[in-house]
């Protein structure tokens, strides 16, 4: 099993042509992804984000919902393990 967060790409750029990078932002954490896979991407589109490449495009709605999902899960986990 694999899991994807949602990025908001912010920039992108190709430093020193090993590939087609991207800033993305997690929830305000700033990070350098790949983005090789997703070649035509622009700043402001969301995209789901797993060991360091950009896999899908997502909307807005869909990445809003996902990161939803991922925090009801930590609390859950911080709920059980405080038992």
């Amino acid at each position: 099993m694999c899991l994807a967060i949602p990025g908001k790409i912010i920039e992108i750029y190709n430093p020193d042509d090993t590939g087609i990078k991207a800033k993305a932002s997690f929830g305000g954490v700033i990070k350098e992804i790949y983005t090789d896979w997703l070649p035509d991407l622009k700043p402001g589109e969301y995209v789901m984000v797993h060991a360091g490449f950009a896999i899908s495009r997502v909307d807005e709605k869909e990445a809003e919902e996902t990161i939803k999902s991922i925090l009801e899960a930590e609390e859950q986990i911080i709920k059980e393990m405080k038992k």
